[in-house]
């Protein structure tokens, strides 16, 4: 058994297939593109949590 009950024979073969489908330049430009995304979505979560920080001091100050 491997990932999710697909034995590592057939992983391979069906990774072997998707790379004939879509060739490596195809695969290598999806992950950079999926990649960027990611990082775009963490640096934004990031200024959000960031500006909640911030936020946060002032309005305590105010409920005193």
């Amino acid at each position: 058994m491997g990932i999710g009950g697909i034995s590592i024979g057939k992983f391979l073969i069906i990774l072997l297939i998707v790379i004939m489908l879509f060739g490596t330049k195809r695969l290598r430009g999806l992950g950079s593109d999926i990649g960027d995304t990611i990082k775009g979505f963490r640096k934004a979560m990031g200024d959000d949590n960031k500006s909640a920080i911030e936020e946060q001091p002032t309005d305590q100050a105010k409920k005193y």
